[in-house]
């Protein structure tokens, strides 16, 4: 069921069971940046992206790689693959390729300099050659920016699909089956917000964090509250500026964010974090900032 109606998403996700082992990845796939620098085209929709600095692409790869050494500290394996020269934006692949338990997706990007990312021949070849059902949504009608826009709640096996340019109708329609879904609930973003995945994340499929700012109305928020009711940390615009919402869970207690996120955590987030369980790390990720995207952007999630 796809639905735009927040008692209809109540009322069926009540109905759904959480087992929350299946919210928690295998492991997970990035790609390390190819002499990284900022792509201008997306500036169009992107609040966050910096263009008044040049990114250093040597620490840019350097950033990137202890982002993946940190994620296989706490026992969650790495795919690594190369990056492609032209393909800057190709680090934040989890907007490219997403998996759930025997399907991978390829989705279709809003702008054409991210585009040639999702014709990838060596990453599609891994994921089938990993047992994946390969669904290709680049040849479609449709804008689909995977888990970028977005929001699964792994363990209900639900999708939060916050509408921006870098998703449309058909782009849902597209991704709720290829991704397996049972449910997906659909709403506005705030203007200026062009990824769910900057403002809402859940985490470990038994909590979720958000700024209530960052989506249009207000009545999906207090759905969002219901939905997770007892484990909803809301943070301040503040925070999201600093990409606290773009945080994951990898395990169910190791939580990973920015370490400029952290850095703007409020002692209130942190302290809800902590009370939930999660245990924050945290890692220097400012040169792959400057292009509009954090540490989330840069975890293909692999279940």
């Amino acid at each position: 069921m796809i639905t735009s109606d927040p008692g209809e998403f109540l009322a069926r996700l009540g109905q759904l069971e959480s087992p929350r082992a299946r919210a928690l990845p295998r492991s997970v796939l990035m790609v390390l940046p190819e002499q990284f620098y900022v792509e201008p085209e997306t500036a169009i929709d992107n609040v966050y992206l910096d263009l008044h600095h040049r990114a250093d692409p040597a620490l840019a790869l350097a950033q990137t790689e202890a982002l993946a050494s940190l994620i296989e500290s706490v026992g969650v394996p790495v795919k690594r693959f190369a990056g492609w020269p032209g393909q800057p934006d190709g680090v934040f692949s989890n907007n490219v390729f997403a998996t759930a338990p025997g399907r991978a997706v390829v989705g279709h990007m809003a702008f054409p300099s991210r585009r040639a990312e999702s014709q990838r021949e060596d990453i599609r070849r891994w994921l089938i050659e990993q047992g994946y059902a390969l669904t290709d949504l680049s040849c479609l009608n449709c804008i689909a920016e995977l888990t970028g826009p977005l929001i699964i709640d792994r363990a209900r096996n639900v999708g939060l699909c916050g509408m921006s340019g870098r998703v449309d109708e058909a782009g849902v329609q597209a991704m709720h089956p290829a991704l397996g879904l049972d449910l997906t609930f659909c709403f506005d973003l705030a203007p200026g917000e062009y990824h769910t995945n900057v403002v809402l994340s859940v985490l470990a499929g038994r909590a979720c964090i958000f700024d209530p700012g960052a989506i249009a109305d207000r009545t999906v928020v207090d759905t969002l509250e219901k939905a997770f009711e007892g484990s909803c940390v809301t943070i301040t615009a503040q925070e999201k500026q600093a990409f606290v919402g773009n945080c994951i869970a990898l395990t169910d207690r190791d939580l990973f964010m920015s370490a400029k996120a952290e850095q703007a955590l409020s002692a209130g987030t942190r302290h809800a974090l902590q009370a939930l369980g999660f245990t924050i790390h945290s890692t220097d990720l400012s040169e792959l900032e400057l292009a509009g995207g954090s540490l989330r952007c840069m975890v293909t999630e692999l279940f």
